[in-house]
């Protein structure tokens, strides 16, 4: 599994990176996505993903990669189901 998170000042690169990443994980934070893809759909992503940070002053794509075994020991505090796709759409994060 890949976790995928961005920070970036440009509205349209935030976006993009969001419509990128949702083919490919799911949301489970506004910035933050799961990914669980094989080494060759990570690829394809990475390629995509680079090509949107190309010439990126403003901000960054941090992606950490997760061995099964330690994805048991992930915890998750409060709500893990919180996130509702209607409210994403008013969502800037600045």
């Amino acid at each position: 599994m890949y976790l995928i998170c961005y920070d970036m000042t440009s509205n349209r690169k935030r976006r993009k990176a969001a419509e990128i990443l949702l083919d490919y994980g799911r949301r489970v934070q506004y910035s933050v996505f799961e990914c669980e893809i094989s080494r060759k759909q990570f690829e394809v992503l990475y390629a995509k993903l680079a090509d949107l940070s190309e010439g990126m002053d403003d901000g960054n794509i941090r992606i950490y990669q997760i061995a099964k075994e330690e994805m048991q020991k992930i915890a998750i505090l409060g709500n893990p189901s919180c996130i509702r796709e209607d409210d994403l759409d008013d969502v800037v994060v600045i």
